[in-house]
């Protein structure tokens, strides 16, 4: 299998490459007058070009979905259901190819590449469709027959991240449409290939302006979060990001989702097994390079098994290779763009600066211009370290020791982000006991980063707001109507 990977990469996708990328506006391939370039991480060399509308074009896709917008929301919920779940299958007829793409722009080992479009196709995608928004009725005294129903809002403008573009954009804008929404999808200018390409494929499913996909530079997201023709922003990204997002849809008082930045804490109890708990610690600590905001990014550890935890995770650690996606030995990809990349570098050099004691260090590749980082684990770092305080979206995390599970709880808290958090052991009182106490929209017990479609997900203090997955996810995109009949 390996050996048809690297066929279809070295022959078959720069061809593909060469049919060139578009937006999808009103239902029809789209170009611009000016373009960007998408890098290839791994090496640091130009992959194609893509376009870099402007607000012409924006207000061209915004109006696009407006006018498609009353009969698509008219469309039975059943009929809705048919053509989204068609959009999937076709999606994952061309799973091969789009895996290549995706590994490609965003670096990811190909297997991972693929567990990604499997996760739309398999999983989170037919869950979607299972789902229903039926009306609920009750008889209410003093106002008579009440029905309250889940009404589309109009035009919803999702804006996707560039580590999990396929997945994230794909279930943002396939929920909207599910709801009865149109929307306008903005997917990262630094992996918007494979959505393109997945856009391009399931294009002609949908009537003319139910999904209209764009792609810009650094002034497309705010035109978007401020464009009075669209009604409900859904982002997901930076914290820092997220309330320039809220302040630009305020003067339009638009509805707003926000899934932001984590620093995500894990608390191993004294009672856990180092050996049973360090593979999916590791797992959950350097996912995607450790670019995901979910990502376990401050581990506590009980000091009696300290040692025992953190020599297994060095014996991980030394054994996981970093190199290009395409390489079957491959198991941390790189950093995905240039701008990620040199934060990091300024962190290494933060943290070799401030002597902060290393647990370890890896290797990455020399031999290429590509954005490596090299695996690092700090050894108790001070608590108050900008590299321990802010999101590390990056092969870098913090191993702290404690004594006390109270003082791990407290220190577990004392940051301003919330998105998850998680406990390890094997008392289930225990847990359950550490767990309520943690401050975060997402507690794992003996996992972390775990998603599940069926399962909400919502976010703690400057980590988001709004809810996404699950029933609540699907009626976010929603507003809640209630028709009062006098009996």
């Amino acid at each position: 299998m390996n050996t048809t990977h690297h066929s279809f990469k070295d022959n078959g996708l720069q061809v593909w490459l060469g049919s060139g990328f578009y937006n999808v506006i009103d239902g029809a391939s789209t170009t611009a007058d000016e373009h960007l370039s998408v890098i290839n991480p791994s090496t640091g060399e130009e992959l194609a070009t893509v376009p870099d509308i402007g607000k012409g074009l924006l207000d061209n896709a915004v109006n696009a979905a407006r006018k498609a917008f009353p009969g698509w929301s008219a469309l039975p919920f059943n009929d809705r259901k048919t053509i989204l779940s068609k959009a999937l299958r076709t999606i994952e007829e061309h799973v091969e190819e789009l895996s290549v793409l995706l590994t490609a722009e965003q670096g990811r080992p190909l297997a991972q590449a693929r567990w990604e479009i499997d996760l739309l196709t398999k999983v989170f995608g037919p869950a979607c469709m299972q789902m229903e928004l039926p009306d609920k009725e009750q008889d209410v005294p003093h106002i008579g027959h009440v029905t309250k129903r889940q009404a589309p809002l109009g035009i919803v403008g999702a804006i996707s991240p560039w580590n999990v573009p396929v997945i994230l954009s794909f279930l943002k804008a396939f929920s909207a449409l599910l709801a009865g929404n149109t929307v306008v999808l903005k997917p990262s200018p630094f992996t918007p290939l494979t959505v393109l390409r997945i856009s391009e494929y399931i294009r002609k499913l949908f009537p003319h302006g139910v999904l209209n996909v764009v792609t810009g530079g650094d002034n497309l997201g705010p035109w978007m979060t401020c464009h009075p023709g669209i009604d409900l922003i859904t982002f997901t990204g930076s914290t820092q990001t997220g309330k320039k997002v809220l302040n630009s849809t305020a003067p339009t008082l638009k509805h707003v989702s926000l899934e932001l930045g984590g620093n995500d804490p894990g608390i191993v109890l004294p009672d856990a097994d180092p050996q049973q708990i360090a593979r999916a610690l590791f797992d959950s600590m350097f996912l995607l390079s450790g670019q995901g905001c979910i990502c376990l990014k401050r581990l506590y550890i009980h000091e009696s098994i300290y040692t025992a935890v953190t020599d297994a995770l060095v014996s991980i650690a030394s054994t996981t290779v970093v190199g290009d996606g395409f390489n079957p030995e491959t198991a941390l990809g790189p950093v995905q763009n240039r701008r990620q990349y040199m934060r990091l570098r300024s962190i290494l050099r933060e943290i070799d600066q401030s002597g902060a004691p290393i647990l370890y260090r890896g290797d990455i590749p020399t031999e290429t211009k590509g954005f490596f980082v090299p695996v690092t684990l700090l050894d108790n770092p001070p608590d108050g370290a900008t590299f321990v305080t802010q999101e590390v979206f990056g092969p870098i995390r913090s191993v702290f020791k404690y004594k006390d599970v109270n003082d791990a709880i407290r220190r577990a808290n004392d940051t301003s982000y919330g998105l998850g958090a998680s406990v390890w052991g094997t008392d289930p009182e225990e847990l359950c006991k550490v767990a309520v106490q943690l401050e975060a929209g997402t507690v794992w017990i003996n996992q972390h980063a775990v998603r599940n479609p069926t399962v909400p997900a919502s976010a703690y203090k400057s980590s988001g707001r709004g809810v996404e997955f699950g029933q609540e996810g699907l009626e976010a995109y929603c507003q809640l109507q209630v028709i009062a009949t006098k009996q």
